[in-house]
């Protein structure tokens, strides 16, 4: 039995035909499945726990996203028990920056043939982003600043619909980057690493915890970012210019940055940041609010994650 978790809404409604889609797969390769429509921000959350809660290590039971990447970072924090679920997805996003990390199909029909044939398991890390009193988790990346106010500022546009209807979705993030490259304040940060190390930047335009070598679409901000290796990969860009800035932002699609002066890259088990101002915060892509300090730390468990044979 198979559990659909569908995010109808996903790329501006185009995750609805792509279920169409699927649905039609699924009864002509007679599946069994039950299929769950989330309705709401955070209604995936309370789906993946009631599902998780029916497998157990020995049955684990199988649960399939369907969105993007917010979606999974919803299924994610409402999981139970890593130990009593298979995890598969999807992409009907525009993002799709896991399906990049994680060597996934983008194709959705590819993408579930993957998923019925389960002909290989990886164990992924699963990071926990903790906010005061909140918590949830993440499956990309967690970050505050610069590269969070695009993904706030993104969600509340309304050119985003008929730039997905278009095919052109991500040239919404580069407009809105370029507007607000000429509004940003690099602003103090100190990061807690490990619960010992502290970095303090003075002017950091932003901080972003990676779990998966990408994040925003495409840019390839931690080159050597693995997600089954247990150890959370960090970059902070500080201490540049708006026009430097600018320039070196396209060589990270391809992570030729990371030798640019004032990009540094850290590696630690967990993290704690602290900006002297609240700042947009982010996690997979989705609003986290303004705050100005959260910590990461990885779960002690591994998602079993269903992916292609390379």
């Amino acid at each position: 039995m198979y559990h659909f978790i569908v995010n109808p809404n996903s790329r501006s409604g185009t995750g609805r035909k792509i279920w169409s889609r699927i649905r039609e797969e699924l009864a002509l390769r007679k599946v069994s499945y039950k299929a769950y429509m989330t309705e709401y921000v955070g209604h995936a959350v309370k789906l993946a726990a009631s599902i998780s809660s029916k497998g157990t290590p020995d049955a684990p039971v199988c649960i399939v996203a369907m969105g993007g990447d917010g979606t999974i970072q919803e299924v994610l924090t409402g999981i139970r028990d890593f130990d009593s679920v298979l995890f598969g997805f999807i992409p009907t996003g525009s993002g799709n920056d896991f399906c990049r990390g994680m060597h996934l199909f983008s194709d959705p029909v590819e993408a579930l043939d993957c998923v019925l044939r389960k002909e290989h398991i990886q164990l992924m890390d699963v990071p926990r982003m903790t906010v005061g009193k909140r918590s949830c988790r993440f499956g990309v990346s967690a970050g505050i600043g610069f590269d969070a106010a695009i993904c706030h500022r993104v969600l509340a546009s309304s050119s985003k619909k008929y730039l997905n209807h278009a095919g052109l979705g991500k040239l919404i993030y580069l407009f809105i980057a370029l507007k607000q490259l000429l509004i940003v304040t690099p602003t103090p940060v100190t990061l807690c690493l490990d619960g010992g190390r502290k970095r303090c930047y003075k002017k950091a335009y932003f901080t972003a915890v990676m779990n998966q070598p990408y994040e925003g679409g495409g840019f390839m901000f931690c080159p050597k970012a693995r997600n089954n290796d247990g150890i959370l990969d960090v970059i902070v860009v500080e201490g540049v210019s708006r026009l430097k800035l600018l320039l070196c932002l396209p060589t990270a699609f391809f992570g030729k940055h990371t030798h640019i002066k004032g990009v540094h890259i850290l590696r630690c088990k967990s993290i704690k940041i602290t900006s002297a101002v609240p700042l947009a915060i982010h996690r997979d892509g989705e609003s986290g609010g303004i705050e100005s300090e959260f910590s990461v730390s990885l779960e002690k468990k591994a998602l079993k994650v269903i992916t292609p044979v390379l």
